[in-house]
């Protein structure tokens, strides 16, 4: 019964052991009052077990606690009820199907994830690799799982799984991200993306001649998808306001105070109905009743919004797309049958018994409620849980268990199933793997007991939504009507069905939401930005880093005190030019690495100001060049200072020869031409030139030195890169050296903050916006020269002008 291949068991528990570590831990404080009674879930033998996991049950929010106890989840929920028998109805009836998985009995096993991740990641890998404690009662495990309530929560799950190729189906996961099958290889959902439904409003704005809408959204991926969507159709946001979970009373004041003081009449609204309803709430207190509301799935078919006061005087005429909804023939009376004495085993019927009628159905049971007389039944309940006029979700859930089952159909319909049982193309019951059922789900095709053609494109499936509308009823409240549906990109639509927010069935003028001034709206061009009331269009304003901004100013002084030191130390270098200090440290190459220095700090000016040709030119050039003769005076001095001591052993007197002093200014000038190479190359066949980047937001435009060719720029960056590790390397074998005044140490420091600071520069630099961009390359050129100056030259000023005792040739030759 427990029968799973010794190396996919060993793949799973390996990679998994740390996460059920902390998991188990987590275990005793959460769910705890019916996990520790109903740890099996629901189960039901067959040939072939799939998975399914719910969020059941929920910590209700702001519960009081002393702190004393573990929390108890104590509330179970209506739709996931309705969730979990739609799938045990839909293996029921694939069982009893003739051509359907003929000779195969399907099972299942659900398990409630208590809308905590955790929890679901621990169900999950319970599911796909057993339990040692249900191995003894035959409980099997699943290649595959129908999971996921949300994006979120199938973005976990689908990452836990991917490494064990276990499919994971979802049935409410909308998240665009989750197309992507590079990242989410094993991921399938039976819900179209939330880029079709995006996409179905924008296109029914411009049928409605909708030009110029305000939109509400939620501030995550949701709403940006939306908010994306509606401006690539070409239709103008007069504004755009945020909602926030943690921040939602206050947001939803300034949206409903934006959303009066606008003049368009028609608002996009995409978040949670939670978040709807404050929403309302605050346009009700604000007497706001004027406005059309186009809707998401998210919150249009929520029937507690439908219910709430403040929606009958703000939200008459709401037009929005709901997940689609399908009749399942013989489900109503499947659900309304149920009754707890048939499913003595089933903790989740007895839990939700005892909360729709206050009474335990079970004599046995710890309940402290009274017994039920045995005549209650769910014919005469209405709730979430019995309605069956929109099966939405719950239709999804249905339509995943027909996909697994079709899938298992073609992965057992071979023609020599014992023959084949071992290749990757069939098998039989008793050998079904994950990765085996993830190859036939993607060839899945075929007609739902609804008679709807259904497949897979990718992971997802076509976009099929209802178009709905909220209708005031004579009794003044409000109801759902279907006025038309979508259809891939077809969109079938019932105009003269649809009640808007006047209460009329026509249309009226001011519902066009066109721009106030123009009644017309049109993008700007890229060299101008629409003014504040968007209604008309002003040029946009270069803007660079320049010699008068805060940040100019500082990055001024610091390249001109960098001069000014730089200077200074030459200075110093040169009066004291005959003393043991400076002749002992190659003073001719010192001199140059310090006319170097003063070009770097120098080369930092030519980035500030407005680019120019000559300008874009020029700085990458000077940049490179510098701190390639920089770093080359360095590693020069370094190589010197170990064949100096080379030399010392016995019979490699005649090494020294080879580093003279004009074999030393050739080394420097070899270098540095290369890199004299590469920029002239470089700047004759792509160099940078000024352009503004038309691709940034707002009324003010970078002007930058567009990189037209980043071969270019990587290559000097790469030499530069090339030569500091090198001298590092040569450095750091040399500080040990017998020597007082060792300078390979101090070429060691400087050669490792170099290299820090050009390291950070690469990251920060590509992720810098506009001009800040320059700024972090200045900042990098400025860094790291002062790093050279300061371990290289700064120790051998102290000795020269504060220990000029120390300044002599014995104690430098001490050893």
């Amino acid at each position: 019964m427990c029968s799973l291949s010794l190396s996919w068991l060993w793949s799973l528990w390996l990679w998994a052991a740390s996460v059920f570590l902390l998991l188990r831990l987590v275990q005793s404080l959460s769910c705890t009052h019916w996990r520790s009674m109903s740890n099996q879930g629901l189960y039901q033998d067959g040939d072939v077990v799939i998975g399914g996991l719910y969020s059941l049950h929920y910590l209700p929010p702001n519960i009081d606690s002393d702190f004393t106890h573990p929390p108890l989840f104590k509330i179970i929920e209506d739709l996931p009820m309705q969730y979990i028998y739609a799938m045990m109805f839909a293996v029921d009836e694939i069982n009893d199907s003739e051509s359907l998985l003929p000779g195969v009995r399907l099972g299942y096993r659900i398990l409630d994830s208590c809308a905590l991740h955790p929890w679901a990641m621990e169900a999950a890998l319970s599911l796909v690799g057993g339990d040692t404690s249900f191995c003894s009662i035959g409980v099997k495990t699943v290649p595959l799982i129908i999971g996921g309530a949300s994006s979120k929560t199938a973005i976990i799950l689908t990452r836990v799984l991917g490494p064990l190729s276990v499919p994971l189906m979802s049935y409410q996961s909308s998240c665009p991200c989750l197309s992507d099958k590079r990242q989410y290889p094993n991921f399938f959902r039976t819900i179209p993306s939330d880029i079709y439904q995006a996409r179905a409003l924008a296109q029914l704005a411009i049928q409605f001649q909708w030009k110029w809408i305000g939109a509400v959204v939620a501030e995550n991926d949701y709403g940006l998808v939306f908010q994306e969507e509606i401006e690539k159709a070409g239709l103008c946001m007069a504004f755009v306001r945020t909602l926030r979970r943690e921040n939602l009373v206050p947001d939803a004041r300034e949206a409903a105070l934006t959303i009066q003081a606008s003049a368009a009449t028609v608002i996009l609204v995409v978040s949670w109905y939670t978040d709807i309803r404050e929403l309302f709430v605050q346009l009700e207190k604000i007497n706001v009743t004027d406005r059309q509301y186009l809707a998401s799935e998210a919150w249009s078919t929520s029937g507690d919004l439908l219910q709430h006061p403040a929606s009958s005087r703000v939200a008459r005429g709401v037009f929005g797309v709901a997940i689609r909804s399908s009749n399942i023939e013989g489900f109503e009376n499947y659900i309304k049958s149920l009754h707890p004495s048939q499913r003595p085993e089933n903790e989740f019927l007895r839990e939700y018994w005892e909360k729709v009628f206050g009474c335990t159905p079970l004599s046995s049971s710890s309940s402290p409620l009274p017994p039920c007389n045995g005549t209650e039944s769910l014919y005469g309940v209405q709730n979430h849980f019995t309605d069956m006029s929109q099966l939405r979700v719950t239709y999804n859930v249905y339509l995943a268990v027909y996909a697994a089952a079709h899938a298992l159909h073609s992965l057992l319909s071979c023609p020599n199933t014992e023959a084949s049982a071992a290749t990757t193309n069939c098998s039989s019951p008793q050998n079904v793997t994950p990765a085996q059922l993830l190859e036939h789900l993607h060839t899945v095709n075929f007609t739902t007991p609804q008679g709807e053609r259904f497949y897979f494109q990718g992971g997802d499936i076509p976009a099929k939504y209802d178009l709905i509308n909220w209708q005031k009823t004579p009794e003044g409240s409000l109801r759902l009507v279907l006025i038309g549906r979508v259809d891939g990109f077809d969109i079938v639509l019932n105009e003269t069905a649809i009640q808007w927010t006047t209460g009329s069935k026509l249309i009226v003028s001011f519902l066009r939401s066109l721009c106030p001034s123009t009644k017309q709206c049109d993008r700007c061009p890229l060299e101008f930005w629409s003014n504040p009331a968007r209604t008309s269009c002003i040029p946009r304003q270069l803007d660079f880093l320049s010699f008068n901004e805060t940040l100019g100013i500082t990055l001024t002084t610091v390249a001109v005190s960098g001069v000014a030191v730089t200077t200074a130390v030459f200075v110093v270098f040169l009066y004291y030019r005959q003393t043991p200090m400076v002749r002992a440290n190659n003073s001719e190459l010192s001199f140059l690495l310090l006319v170097s220095l003063k070009l770097c700090f120098l080369c930092s000016l030519v980035f500030i100001g407005r680019p120019s040709v000559w300008t874009c030119r020029f700085q990458q050039a000077a940049f490179g060049i510098s701190f390639v003769l920089s770093v080359s005076c360095l590693q020069v001095k370094t190589m010197v200072v170990l064949a100096a001591f080379r030399s010392a052993r016995p019979g490699s007197e005649s090494l020294m020869k080879w580093f003279g002093p004009n074999q030393q200014r050739g080394s420097v000038g070899i270098f540095t031409s290369v890199q004299v190479l590469i920029c002239v190359i470089w700047l004759s066949l792509n160099p940078p030139l000024p352009q503004p980047d038309w691709e940034m937001t707002g009324v003010k435009v970078t002007l930058e030195c567009a990189m037209e060719s980043v071969l270019g720029f990587s290559l000097v960056l790469g030499y530069i890169g090339l030569l500091a590790c090198t001298c590092l390397l040569l450095a750091f074998l040399a500080r040990k050296l017998p020597d007082n005044f060792n300078e390979a140490k101090l070429i060691t420091f400087s050669m490792l903050i170099f290299c820090a600071v050009w390291v950070a520069f690469v990251p920060a630099y590509v992720s810098s916006p506009g001009k800040y961009s320059v700024a972090v390359e200045i900042f990098a050129i400025l860094a790291s020269s002062y790093g050279l100056l300061f371990c290289i030259f700064a120790p051998k000023c102290f000795i020269i002008l504060l220990r000029p005792e120390k300044n002599t040739k014995k104690h430098l030759m001490a050893r």
